[in-house]
């Protein structure tokens, strides 16, 4: 996969956006298949790679085989990257823009590699697939599920956490916070979270308490993965979920992608350092619209918009 275009100039300060688990829906990416090329040899190439039909299980489900977090993660990385490779098709060279920094939301962070030149598709969906499998295997082990909650603060929902023994995951706005933990401790907290005032609970379509210490029999194995394949330090900075700050080596990136499954991502944080450093302009690129969606919590006067499929590729302007 050819790496981001670093001589093109451009007036805004860009960053590139990839989602992660969620996001997934039968049929996602079927329409880039059909009308781009790029798009096509992505699918292609993962299906070859990870030597299974990954692409009719993406196409045609059915659903709860695509849901399984084995399926569901290399999944979501086949989609946004071959929604990049038909952006950067589409667009052309002289006009795809070149992002100051790049961040993945979890799962995001894998196609992030791939897109910065940090490893190559093939082994990016080998990784993936990987983690995918050791992350089931965890929550088959300990099983777990995730919630978000809106409108509470942070210190609120930690307390809340301490009291049902559940762990704060995702910190995605100021007002979006996302717990896991065991199913029965989750429904505790999230009736203690309505008491407390919360506008809305919501379970998540996951399987299992990611980001916590429930994914902690996943960390060797993934240790293991990520220190056989050939990492690159990418050519472009990478915003980590847990520090939220970039990533520049080898060695900074394999911390990242081994610890990140057991701890919090810190989103709300990694999108105010990108604007704190003159970063105007938000893509999302791949299923879904969740993270456009939280950019607006977070700062309304950023530019922002979700790539998810081919017709809005083909309707895309960037200046």
């Amino acid at each position: 996969m050819s790496a981001i275009n670093t001589n093109i100039a451009s007036k805004k300060k860009f960053a590139f956006l990839f989602p992660g688990q969620g996001s997934q829906a039968v049929g996602m990416g079927k329409e880039l298949y059909k009308n781009s090329s790029s798009a096509r040899l992505v699918f292609d190439e993962i299906d070859d790679a990870l030597n299974q039909p990954l692409s009719k299980l993406i196409f045609d489900g059915p659903e709860s085989e695509l849901m399984q977090t084995r399926n569901a993660q290399p999944g979501i990385m086949a989609v946004s990257l071959a929604t990049f490779k038909a952006m950067e098709e589409v667009l052309g060279e002289n006009d795809m823009p070149q992002p100051s920094f790049v961040a993945g939301h979890s799962l995001g962070e894998y196609t992030a590699l791939a897109i910065t030149g940090a490893l190559d598709i093939a082994s990016t969906a080998k990784l993936v697939q990987e983690r995918g499998r050791l992350m089931q295997e965890a929550c088959n082990l300990k099983p777990g599920t995730m919630a978000a909650i809106i409108g509470l603060d942070e210190i609120i929902i930690e307390e809340i956490s301490r009291q049902t023994g559940t762990y704060i995951s995702n910190i995605n706005t100021d007002q979006q916070v996302v717990i896991s933990g065991e199913v029965v401790a989750v429904a505790q907290a999230l009736d203690m979270a309505s008491s407390r005032g919360a506008r809305r609970t919501m379970p998540l379509k996951v399987n299992g308490a990611f980001h916590s210490e429930l994914m902690e029999p996943a960390r060797e194995g993934l240790q293991e993965a990520v220190d056989s394949v050939n990492l690159k330090a990418p050519e472009v900075p990478i915003i980590a979920n847990i520090t939220a700050k970039p990533i520049k080596t080898v060695n900074q990136l394999k911390r990242e992608l081994v610890s990140q499954i057991c701890e919090c991502v810190q989103w709300k944080r990694s999108i105010e350092y990108m604007t704190s450093l003159g970063v105007t302009s938000f893509v999302e690129i791949g299923p879904g619209n969740a993270l456009h969606g939280m950019l607006k919590r977070i700062n309304r006067s950023v530019e922002s918009r979700s790539i998810g499929n081919f017709n809005s590729i083909q309707s895309l302007t960037i200046n």
